[in-house]
């Protein structure tokens, strides 16, 4: 029977992993370093050239706490893309201390503990804490906690919540995959 859990969780461990990589950047208005760093998280740029531009923009003084926050979740991805799982949720940290209501950085830092393994009691936590203060992307958050929640063999909130994700994004081929491999049975009660 360990076995078996073993082997699913290393699967549902494998759909984390081969699913596209969907982060929630953290949008900076204007210009300069952060504006830059928003953008290689955004658009996946080059890792080496994306944590240059997010080093520098964390460095400059003349930026607003909420600007500030905002290019610590972004270098976060960053680092997500490089797979340096520990300095993003670092940097997650860095930007919740800063703004403890920034949704993108719950979702995000859920996101890396769920592909950091082993943390998925705490990925559902941040993930439930970002889908309440309203993300960007919610679908993602969504998605990904299903994913955590399949991890720690909580089917049925799953299912929720991969149809949530289906719902906001029908277009979404892997949240509807992952709907897909459900099915609803209807359990009849003794009667007395």
């Amino acid at each position: 029977m360990a076995r078996f859990a073993n082997a699913r969780n290393l699967a549902v461990a494998a759909l984390v992993l081969a699913a596209a990589p969907a982060f929630a950047a953290s949008t900076v208005i204007g210009g300069g370093n952060a504006r830059g760093c928003y953008e290689a998280a955004e658009f996946n740029q080059s890792v080496k050239v994306g944590l240059a531009v997010c080093n520098a923009a964390i460095q400059e003084d003349a930026m607003s706490t909420e600007q500030r926050a905002s290019t610590y979740v972004n270098r976060g991805i960053v680092y997500m893309h490089a797979r340096n799982l520990t300095a993003a949720i670092a940097d997650y940290d860095a930007a919740l201390k800063l703004n403890n209501q920034l949704a993108e950085a719950y979702v995000n830092k859920g996101i890396a503990l769920v592909h950091l393994g082993g943390r998925d009691k705490d990925a559902v936590a941040a993930l439930t804490s970002g889908l309440g203060y309203n993300p960007s992307r919610p679908e993602i958050a969504y998605y990904t906690r299903g994913i955590a929640y399949e991890l720690i063999g909580m089917t049925r909130e799953a299912y929720e919540d991969y149809k949530s994700a289906v719902s906001l994004k029908p277009d979404w081929a892997e949240a509807s995959a992952q709907l897909q491999r459900f099915s609803v049975v209807r359990r009849t009660t003794a009667s007395s």
